[in-house]
């Protein structure tokens, strides 16, 4: 179950990104709402992964996967293009969050 709130912390915290480039510095009222609603339910669902899961881990795989999905979102809704590159390195993320779920004693 802790699994489970660690990807719903990540969704909100997309979601809270997302809209927050949306938001234009906080001067739309409807993409500012869900920045702030985003960014506490991300929260509030990490707190609960970290009842389980060590927060280093819990914040590598959240951070990791959300820099991915970031990028995707940029891309299909700001049609915002990455280089090989950041491309790479993305990769690179994803690799050390499938090394730590894989391999590690310690992410539980």
């Amino acid at each position: 179950m802790h699994y489970l709130y660690l990807i719903v912390a990540i969704l909100c915290e997309v979601a809270g990104t997302s809209a927050l480039h949306a938001s234009r510095q906080f001067t739309q009222l409807g993409p500012s709402l869900i920045v702030v609603a985003g960014y506490g339910a991300a929260f509030y669902f990490l707190s609960l992964t970290l009842r389980v899961v060590p927060v280093g881990v819990a914040y590598a795989i959240w951070s990791g996967m959300g820099v991915v999905l970031i990028a995707l979102v940029g891309r299909v809704l700001y049609d915002q293009r990455l280089d090989a590159p950041a491309l790479v390195g993305m990769g690179l993320i994803v690799a050390g969050v499938a090394v730590i779920r894989l391999f590690s004693r310690t992410g539980v």
